[in-house]
């Protein structure tokens, strides 16, 4: 029997392995690894929503961070969302993801997680994330572009990644950017050498958003849709 587009997440995400060397101070975050109800949560979103053979089209975001993917295994998902939204319960921890609310608040203005989901797939540049620990010892977040020699020790595993993905059933007319700076120089970039989409139109990106412009935030709700409708192929 033919995969299904559930199937080719599932195995991707219980799949994903990084073993090439990191710069110091940097550390490699896998939750389905890491945490093994993250796999099984992730499976069943996945099973839910995505278990057809439909074309999507890819958003694609920079890496997972710790309170979003990083708590659930679903990129813009945190762990209330994914409860109260998506109806999979998580027991023990609770995440706010502020970027969870924005694409949330999204999706309903779409026409609700169903109907998103049917249409598009997201991802991230790097299927992984990262951690740095500051001098206090606390740990934050750390983006593949946030240094060059991690950029350069995760690229080959950036291009891999996103290849496979192209496989599961992606419409490669136009992708999704999320980020305006950074992630779209560098997804650009990318594509102009790999040839992945035919476009690539960028997005600003939730955390921004909502750390920028909130009070302004249905303007950029109103420009996603604008843009997922002129793109549509």
């Amino acid at each position: 029997m033919k995969k299904t587009f559930a199937d080719h997440v599932i195995a991707f995400n219980s799949n994903l392995e990084y073993t090439g060397k990191l710069p110091p101070g940097i550390r490699i975050m896998n939750p389905f690894r890491e945490q093994p109800h993250i796999k099984d949560i992730m499976r069943q979103f996945y099973k839910k929503f995505y278990d057809d053979h439909l074309t999507r089209q890819m958003i694609i975001g920079i890496n997972p961070g710790r309170l979003g993917s990083g708590s659930t295994g679903v990129p813009f998902t945190d762990t209330k969302r994914m409860t109260e939204v998506h109806g999979i319960n998580i027991e023990g921890l609770k995440t706010h993801e502020p970027s969870a609310v924005f694409m949330h608040e999204m999706f309903s203005a779409y026409g609700g997680v169903e109907k998103f989901y049917k249409d598009f797939y997201i991802g991230s540049v790097c299927p992984l994330g990262f951690t740095s620990i500051q001098p206090g010892g606390k740990e934050i977040n750390y983006n593949y572009y946030d240094s060059k020699a991690l950029t350069d020790a995760v690229y080959d595993f950036i291009v891999e990644s996103l290849k496979e993905q192209l496989t599961f059933g992606i419409d490669t007319s136009a992708a999704f950017c999320l980020g305006t700076g950074k992630n779209f120089a560098f997804l650009q970039q990318l594509n102009n050498k790999e040839r992945f989409f035919k476009k690539i139109i960028p997005l600003e990106h939730p955390r921004f958003v909502m750390q920028y412009r909130s009070k302004t935030k249905q303007e950029y709700i109103d420009k996603y849709l604008r843009e997922f409708e002129e793109n549509r192929d």
